[in-house]
């Protein structure tokens, strides 16, 4: 069984450090999904914390150690979901950031990329945010997301679309 595998397994079992482990290798991922759907950096980091604590208190119930990344953006996505539906019944949008917010992991962020981001559906940022920060392929998004593989790959298509439409055929 490969290292990561062995620190589930250990998490599964109590071990505190082992999780500890595992939530710091994939943090950057879970963070910029979470900033990306929610366009907030204070709301990402809470989504975030939310779904580790969530995480932690039910990795005993995990099945398998292979389904431990995919079972952590799972309860992310449902975080990010719930603070949308949020944003929504108050009548407004996600909150922007300013520009001099833009810095994620460092590196400074294109405000039109961001912009065309923004401009996609739910769904679509959950959906391109997925592949792009955690890997997932459309048959892995679509367990994860409980959709039709055929769905997720149109919506995933649609999106790529627009990106490239919004910034100019790039």
């Amino acid at each position: 069984m490969p290292e990561g595998y062995e620190l589930v397994a250990a998490a599964r079992a109590g071990d505190k450090e082992a999780f500890g482990a595992l939530y710091a290798a994939i943090y950057t991922d879970l963070y910029k999904f979470a900033y990306y759907l929610l366009k907030n950096e204070e709301d990402a980091k809470d989504a975030v914390s939310d779904a580790v604590m969530d995480a932690y208190a039910g990795i005993s119930k995990l099945r398998s150690e292979e389904a431990f990344k995919a079972w952590m953006f799972q309860i992310l996505s449902a975080k990010c979901k719930r603070k949308l539906k949020e944003y929504a019944t108050q009548g407004r949008n996600a909150p922007l950031e300013d520009a001099e917010d833009l810095a994620v992991s460092g590196k400074e962020e294109s405000l039109e990329l961001k912009s065309a981001f923004e401009s996609l559906s739910d769904d679509e940022r959950t959906i391109i945010s997925m592949n792009v920060f955690g890997g997932y392929d459309s048959g892995e998004i679509s367990k994860i997301l409980k959709m039709n593989r055929n769905t997720v790959r149109s919506k995933q298509s649609r999106a790529l679309s627009k990106l490239k439409a919004l910034l100019g055929g790039r």
